[in-house]
């Protein structure tokens, strides 16, 4: 992580490292606890269950990634700082009615057109965030983006170049709604890219917990 920061001429501040705690023991996840890490992710309502009765709750930011169904967003939402896959306008209207207070929401775009991912076309993106004004719970902090698994650094780049910009143009609209300040973008095997395409939020899961093993 230092060395990408380095190359990228950006500070530690810069990045929110989110530990994705998914499938991973209670155990492992107490051990980076105690590390000082502060920042977790679970993407299914069980695995927040047991991640959240076992470990602290004073100082824990907690994230939901992945797909959330509508009839789960009752369990979750008020459970969670921030939530990574905002993709449709039926969510949007079930956090609304859900939540206690405004929720911090990564706005999910699917930047490479992949048929196996979630998330709006970068052409529905502006639309979608216009639409969202009439949900006040719905906080819209940044977008968030998966890149193709077996990506080159080349096309990586350009998913994680075209996120950002995409992020810069919902920013500029300068919506109250949607300050759209943040990227989440960018996982164990290619956020040193993220981070050099300005990524504020890395998803860490499988090489985050390989150097707790070590």
């Amino acid at each position: 992580m230092s060395e990408s920061l380095a190359k990228a001429n950006r500070d530690r501040s810069d990045v929110t490292v989110v530990a994705v705690t998914k499938t991973k023991p209670v155990e492992q996840v107490a051990e980076l606890y105690r590390l000082g890490y502060r920042h977790f992710a679970e993407n299914r309502l069980e695995g927040l269950d047991e991640k959240q009765a076992a470990l602290p709750q004073d100082d824990i930011i907690w994230h939901f990634i992945g797909t959330l169904q509508t009839r789960k967003v009752k369990n979750v939402i008020n459970r969670i700082d921030y939530f990574h896959a905002l993709d449709r306008l039926s969510l949007a209207k079930e956090i609304n009615a859900r939540a206690e207070q405004p929720v911090s929401c990564f706005v999910q775009v699917n930047v490479t057109g992949e048929e196996s991912k979630h998330g709006l076309s970068p052409a529905a993106l502006l639309d979608f965030v216009y639409q969202l004004e009439e949900y006040p719970n719905v906080k819209v902090v940044g977008l968030m983006t998966m890149a193709p698994i077996e990506a080159t650094d080349k096309e990586l780049q350009h998913c994680f170049k075209g996120l950002k910009q995409l992020q810069e143009k919902v920013a500029a609209l300068q919506l109250p709604y949607a300050p759209c300040t943040e990227t989440s973008m960018g996982m164990s095997q290619d956020y040193p890219i993220a981070i050099a395409e300005g990524s504020t939020f890395v998803r860490i899961g499988s090489a985050f917990f390989a150097e707790t093993e070590e």
